[in-house]
């Protein structure tokens, strides 16, 4: 669909938009902001971004236990960043599902799958280090992920992609802060 660039007088190439892609995109309205350019792609996208839902949405389910859970003289602070975490968390969430309906994909909230969807686990430790830990192993994970997720979608999907660079700063900052608390 793109056009052949075009040499100037110079040697040096034309910018040009592809006027092909621009009329494609006057077509099939009921599609909005997803044009023909988006490829064999969107449904791919679609199922990394409902897997990266199922995985915020176990992350707001550990963090919400241990926020309710934890107990110790250092509790009430790192219990306080638990919920900090998990409404972040949440945010992400409500992101990756309106992209995945701008894309014209269904978000899977469903319970029944959410495990084995999501790319963290669940935790259920009673000790306030070993919550810190699970936390962070889970951080480092989404991290690797949404890297993993950017790479893969480049330059196919650049609003997605900002999205996900976005999400990957907020779970960078939760890792470092997690690992100073294992540290103290």
């Amino acid at each position: 669909m793109k056009s052949a660039p075009q040499s100037r007088d110079n040697g040096a190439e034309r910018l040009q938009l592809d006027q092909e892609a621009l009329k494609a995109a006057a077509k099939q309205l009921d599609d909005g902001a997803v044009t023909p350019s988006y490829g064999p792609w969107r449904d791919d996208i679609v199922k990394l971004l409902n897997d990266a839902l199922a995985t915020e949405l176990v992350c707001i389910l550990r963090y919400k236990r241990h926020y309710f859970t934890a107990h110790g003289v250092s509790s009430p602070a790192i219990a306080d960043e638990f919920l900090v975490h998990a409404n972040e968390e949440s945010a992400h969430a409500d992101k990756l599902a309106e992209r995945i309906v701008q894309l014209g994909g269904e978000p899977d909230f469903s319970p029944a799958t959410l495990l084995e969807r999501s790319h963290a686990d669940y935790d259920e430790s009673s000790e306030l280090r070993d919550m810190v830990r699970a936390n962070l192993i889970a951080e480092r994970v989404a991290v690797e992920s949404y890297r993993q997720m950017i790479a893969l979608i480049g330059d196919k999907d650049p609003t997605t992609r900002r999205m996900l660079e976005e999400i990957l700063a907020d779970e960078e900052e939760h890792a470092d802060e997690l690992k100073d608390w294992l540290d103290n």
